[in-house]
């Protein structure tokens, strides 16, 4: 029998100096854009851009936001938006110091992280988990990998099902990353953070005009660091030079480019003991560090064209096209701590090829109908996925695949002798393909100047290809197999405005999951058809002073047709009949006071099954997940609240509060992540004249030892103990 062999990849260490090196090649790209001075010689219009975080009427001012499209694809002010969505601005990424999507969530009110096998960004909306539903710009970012924020004007999380905008998925909500973008002015600002753990960063973004018709923006970013579990490091890289080309005042095109290179070792946490996270030290690693890692190449095309026709309508088109490339291998625990202080180790490693091509034609229209005031928008996406995958078991010493070596608890470290394919696991190389294509429209209807009407709908067809590629002898393959899902997603909502600063609203929308969605299939899920996810929604928003929002609003999200392992017959899916998530939600956005900024919001959330599995070996199965079981990593509970205050002298200080109350680790309910509350904070000091501030971030500040979410029973995060990050930032 031959065997296919993945030997572990040798990852790249970046010494400081490298780091610099590479910020200053950054630095300085940006002198290529100078060629397009010879082309000023047709003489257009001179047109004046700015920034929209430095207009007057932008979509954010300092914490609070006031208008956005990620919900209604138009730019619509969010008080007309029958959703919750949660804004995070750049003032508040900066000032908390943020660098990761995990960061943006612990502010987000009904957004957890989820560990994602420390190896990609994963969340929780309102009780639904995702590594699927990441945009940017409105495009499907859907990869498993780990983002920056280096080149992030704003996130906008949309919490609900938005199946209406964004097609399949999207149970819980969905995460848009609003790139930076060109502007007709100078831009030249950096940023140099040092921090516990070795931690060396840099950033910089400038920019300029190159005459009145092309301007451009280079954004980049360097980082190296360790990590405070033991033989854990980061090393990742990324740029994205943008140029915005206009040739009349009607049109404007904006091309860009984004490479990115993140390289890590993924830690996959603690097993348990007793139902409860099992920790010694909390820098002691589970497995073996030196042959845990997670690689990651983004390599992204874009264009986004916008016209004005003029007399009210617009189009946008938006292209574009991304290969990312991810390698992770785990060698993490397998089981629970016995009661004689020993676990098992597990080990594989998975290689995944990704192609992602869509292009969305959106054109909007504003009329009248006698008195009656229309926004209607109409559009059409298509999209191309290709995704390959390569996976492979651990073998330690010389032992077969089902046996795991037990190391103790109190040094739990194995050595993998070779990763190779196992015909009993769940080894794969196969390769998907999928064709989307839809079509929607939308009127946003203002009947009066207290009552507007949104309604909407959306036509997908989503068809998935999946081939199965083993070649190994004596083996059987998975078979090939193919599934076409054709979707209708409507959204309705009412707002009711019967004051300047106050809002109601009642809201329907829908958004559906096929068993392809993360571009897999199998015999066990190429005939189930998909989830379905219904959202009933009443909110509230008002703003209690001129830049001071507060939001609240209550729900009820039910999911039927739930996809569920079957904890009997291994390696089978089963429709586990529905689950609900209940709850309510309030955020805080804005100005308390001239020199009082503040940003939070608390979420209560009931997020329960429904019914018990209704398929396959329900008398056996059901006893295993039962009606009423809790859904994982969801706490009942959940409070954040960010405070920043202005002390004068150039100094301000700020405090940060996160509570949760307790959750289990998975749907079996059989270990809980205890409660806890955290500190963070911060200490700001602005030179004169404005250009530089320097900035002490502190995270942790109670150095509390807690457990912030999970993958597994026996995959527990440990929270990070104190630590400090010193961030010098210039306008130059």
């Amino acid at each position: 029998m031959s065997h296919q062999i993945v030997a572990p990849i040798a990852r790249p260490s970046y010494s400081k100096s490298q780091t610099a090196v590479a910020l200053a090649i950054a630095a300085i790209a940006p002198i290529a854009p100078v060629w397009v001075h010879a082309q000023a010689a047709k003489e257009l219009p001179t047109v004046t851009v700015t920034d929209q975080n430095e207009r007057a009427d932008g979509p954010v001012q300092g914490y609070r936001a006031t208008r956005s499209s990620t919900f209604t694809k138009t730019d619509t002010p969010l008080k007309e938006v029958p959703a919750s969505i949660t804004i995070v601005p750049a003032d508040l990424i900066k000032d908390q110091a943020m660098q990761s999507m995990s960061d943006v969530f612990r502010y987000v009110p009904g957004a957890l992280t989820h560990q994602g096998e420390n190896n990609r960004d994963q969340v929780i909306l309102r009780g639904n988990s995702t590594s699927s539903d990441f945009y940017v710009d409105g495009v499907r970012d859907d990869a498993q990998v780990f983002r920056d924020l280096y080149n992030v004007e704003r996130v906008e999380v949309l919490k609900g099902p938005g199946g209406m905008a964004f097609g399949r998925g999207g149970a819980g909500g969905v995460v848009n990353r609003v790139t930076k973008m060109p502007v007709f002015g100078r831009l030249s600002e950096a940023n140099l953070t040092v921090g516990s753990y070795d931690q060396v960063r840099g950033t910089i973004d400038i920019g300029n005009k190159a005459n009145d018709t092309v301007a451009w923006r280079l954004n980049a970013m360097a980082e190296s660091s360790e990590g405070f579990r033991e033989g854990v490091s980061l090393q990742r890289f990324a740029i994205n030079p943008t140029v915005s080309l206009q040739p009349d005042a009607a049109s404007l095109l904006t091309l860009g480019y984004e490479h990115l290179d993140d390289q890590r070792t993924p830690d996959r946490g603690n097993p348990s003991a007793g139902g409860a996270p099992f920790v010694l030290n909390r820098n002691t690693f589970f497995g073996n560090a030196g042959q845990s890692e997670a690689t990651s190449k983004v390599d992204g095309l874009y264009a986004i064209y916008n016209h004005d026709f003029g007399g009210g309508a617009q189009l946008k088109n938006t292209f574009r096209a991304t290969h990312y490339d991810k390698f992770y291998q785990n060698v993490y625990p397998g089981s629970a701590v016995s009661p004689a202080g020993t676990l098992t180790i597990s080990a594989y490693n998975n290689a995944n090829n990704r192609t992602n091509v869509f292009n969305q034609t959106d054109l909007t229209t504003r009329f009248k109908t006698g008195s009656i005031q229309h926004v209607l928008l109409a559009g059409v996406e298509l999209g191309y996925q290709d995704s390959s995958n390569l996976r492979h078991d651990g073998v330690f010493g010389t032992s077969t695949f089902l046996n795991q070596p037990g190391v103790p608890a109190s040094n739990p470290l194995a050595t993998v002798s070779r990763f190779d394919f196992n015909p009993n696991g769940a080894n794969a190389v196969n390769n998907t393909k999928a064709n989307i294509f839809a079509t929607y429209l939308q009127d946003q209807i203002a009947l009066n100047d207290w009552v507007k009407v949104l309604a909407g709908l959306r036509y997908d067809r989503f068809s998935a290809d999946f081939t199965d590629q083993r070649t190994v002898t004596g083996t059987t393959p998975l078979g090939n197999f193919s599934r076409t899902d054709t979707e209708f997603s409507p959204r309705l909502g009412v707002i009711f405005t019967p004051t300047a600063n106050q809002t109601y609203y009642a809201s329907y929308s829908y958004s559906f999951l096929p068993s392809a969605e993360t571009l897999g299939l199998a015999a066990t899920t190429a005939s189930l058809a998909p989830e379905e996810s219904k959202n009933y929604e009443l909110g509230a928003r008002w703003d209690l002073m001129s830049r001071l929002a507060l939001s609240a609003a209550v729900f009820r999200t039910d999911k039927t047709n739930v996809r569920v392992a079957d904890p009997v017959n291994l390696g089978t899916f089963l429709k586990s009949g529905e689950q609900r998530v209940t709850g309510f939600e309030l955020g805080l956005q804005g100005d308390v006071t001239d020199r009082w900024q503040a940003y939070g919001g608390y979420t209560d959330l009931n997020a329960r099954t429904l019914t018990p599995l209704n398929t396959g070996t329900a008398a056996t199965v059901a006893s295993i997940i039962p009606a009423g079981r809790k859904l994982p990593l969801v706490p009942e509970h959940a409070l954040s609240i960010w405070n920043k205050v202005d002390v004068g002298a150039g100094f301000a200080v700020a405090l940060g509060i996160i509570r949760q109350s307790e959750s289990f680790a998975t749907i079996s309910n059989a270990v809980t992540l205890p409660s806890f509350t955290r500190f963070d904070g911060a200490v700001y000091y602005t030179f004169a004249g404005g250009n530089t501030r320097l900035a002490l971030n502190v995270e942790n500040i109670a150095d509390k030892t807690y457990f912030p979410t999970a993958d597994a029973d026996n995959n527990i995060t440990v929270g990070t103990p104190r630590n400090f990050r010193v961030t010098l930032n210039t306008r130059f």
